[in-house]
């Protein structure tokens, strides 16, 4: 017997709560600007990622280092503009947190006063649990994020899947039980065995998010462009596009192009 959902006029961090607590799956995109905000918040999205994979997307860097804080307020203040349901998550890029929980805090509070942001997300588990704990002291939503860290890549040397190991899978367990007690209110799971992906979620109270973390997870997220084939050179296991934008807008280009050429574009009903 299914059981109506609940109706939220603003998605907050307590409604995730409720959602996990109903059984009810969470749905999380990426975005970066105001009008691919305002086509995702319109279609009922419940949590926008300012992900710091705007560095790659949008910037063209190779890894997500490079971003900076005041790039990331930018992009998030654009998708806020935007939004009227969605919570609204703004990644703290590599470099404003790690080491120094004073500008750990200060980090945070900048992009919740100058981009308008619900919550800010941090990459790692007990080795960033002081900067965790102090952003929380101003009150403050922290998500957390384990498993694959892309701001360690150059830690790990690869992409691969994280925690297939006992030791490894068994820290990250605690690190998102830490997390937990820590007070984040949900954690990101990034390319981890589905089966570890479970028994975190199981194990928490907290929503735990998963991108390449199997189905037994309380929600999904996917970078924006790549679920609509915006992106083609990048095909993991976990990517389902659902639509080949790459192709529609090559082709809707290239007809621009010959129509212009041919002075097809414009015609009489085009001008003034």
């Amino acid at each position: 017997m299914s059981v109506a959902k609940k109706q939220y006029k603003r998605v907050t961090t307590k409604s995730l709560v409720e959602m996990k607590a109903n059984g009810e799956k969470i749905s999380m995109l990426t975005a970066y600007d105001y009008t691919m905000a305002k086509i995702v918040d319109g279609a009922g999205i419940d949590v926008i990622l300012v992900g710091d994979s705007a560095s790659n997307v949008m910037a063209g860097h190779e890894t997500t280092l490079p971003i900076t804080l005041d790039q990331m307020i930018y992009h998030a203040s654009s998708v806020i503009r935007a939004i009227e349901r969605c919570l609204v998550v703004v990644d703290l890029p590599f470099g404003t947190y790690q080491g120094n929980s004073k500008s750990a805090l200060d980090s945070a509070i900048k992009v919740m006063k100058e981009s308008g942001g619900h919550a800010v997300k941090l990459e790692g588990g007990s080795e960033i649990g002081e900067s965790i704990s102090r952003i929380l002291t101003a009150g403050i939503p922290v998500m957390g994020h384990l498993g694959l860290t892309p701001q360690s890549i150059y830690k790990f040397g690869t992409y691969t899947v994280r925690a297939k190991e006992e030791e490894e899978a068994e820290k990250l367990l605690e690190d998102a039980k830490l997390l937990e007690e820590l007070g984040c209110f949900a954690l990101v799971l990034e390319k981890v065995p589905a089966a570890l992906a479970q028994k975190v979620a199981e194990s928490l109270t907290i929503p735990v998010i998963g991108i390449g973390a199997g189905g037994g997870v309380d929600g999904q997220v996917l970078v924006t462009h790549d679920m609509l084939g915006m992106t083609h050179e990048f095909n993991p296991r976990f990517l389902r596009r659902y639509l080949d934008l790459y192709t529609e807008m090559t082709g809707a280009f290239q007809s621009y192009i010959a129509d212009v050429k041919s002075q097809d574009f414009p015609n009489e009903k085009e001008q003034y």
